[in-house]
């Protein structure tokens, strides 16, 4: 989804949005895409609202770095950019804006789901995923974000929070806040946007508690995929669950075709994964 500003999976088309406080204005862009993509016209705050010590850090983890979502260069509004290639040391300060309930649950460029309640943020040139160190810096509070999504296109912003983040920063009822941003290092991570095969090979569907109901899912997914799907065990704290994933696929465009035949079947697309 593209939060203040997101590229579509794929295709290089990009929408546009902004920040403030509880209602904001969107800006220019999208156009007749942007008006259908989203139940709501303006970005807002959500009905449940949360503090500062409900929001937990992003958990850094050497996530491997794909194509998807790394398209560069790109061109946003006349506009070009480069996703950096040396990243690690990056550390600058800039306004940081805040997006919400409009893009809750849709797509972020990488194709994740975006929650306005996880610490995750939009760049327009750090690789994604990668993770940062945000600092407000008039109050000295910071946050570690997951960097999912393109964004902010709006005026100098330098990055785009989610709301959660915006919350635990202390910035979310102004709408924007000075910051500085800090790569975090993270070792193992690998950087694979110019492989071959450098994309997505599964989708997540679920993880159940009941094995019954997993294999339900796989039941029925498989009565119409032409890929595997598949139940996996995985211990998650110390709780058993099963996983059903849809996979491997070839390639991104294959990727993308078995999400278009769940949502044309009535199911989630799924959350893709390397």
């Amino acid at each position: 989804m593209l939060r203040f500003a997101a590229l579509l999976l794929g295709t290089g088309l990009v929408l546009q949005g902004c920040s403030g406080p509880d209602s904001k204005p969107e800006s220019t862009g999208g156009d007749a895409y942007q008006a259908t993509r989203y139940s709501q016209s303006q970005d807002a705050a959500p009905l449940r609202h949360i503090g500062a010590d409900d929001v937990q850090d992003a958990q850094p983890r050497p996530d491997p770095i794909l194509a998807v979502g790394n398209k560069s260069p790109y061109s946003v509004n006349g506009v070009s950019y480069r996703i950096l290639d040396d990243y690690q040391a990056y550390r600058e300060r800039g306004t940081a804006s805040w997006y919400g309930s409009k893009f809750h649950g849709h797509e972020t460029s990488n194709g994740e789901i975006f929650d306005l309640y996880a610490p995750s943020a939009a760049h327009k040139t750090l690789p994604i995923p990668c993770y940062a160190r945000v600092t407000n810096l008039a109050n000295g509070r910071s946050v570690i974000v997951r960097v999912n999504d393109r964004g902010p296109f709006h005026g100098d912003r330098l990055i785009d929070l989610s709301y959660a983040a915006a919350v635990k920063l202390g910035y979310m009822a102004q709408g924007t806040a000075e910051v500085e941003v800090e790569v975090l290092q993270i070792a193992g991570v690998d950087d694979r946007r110019n492989a071959p095969g450098s994309h997505y090979r599964y989708l997540q569907l679920g993880a159940f508690g009941a094995e019954s109901s997993a294999l339900r899912l796989q039941s029925e997914l498989q009565a119409f995929l032409q890929v595997p799907v598949s139940v996996t065990e995985v211990d998650a704290s110390g709780k058993l669950l099963y996983r059903v994933r849809v996979g491997p696929v070839a390639s991104a465009d294959e990727l993308a075709l078995v999400q278009q035949q769940l949502r044309d079947s009535g199911y989630a697309e799924g959350q893709p994964l390397p």
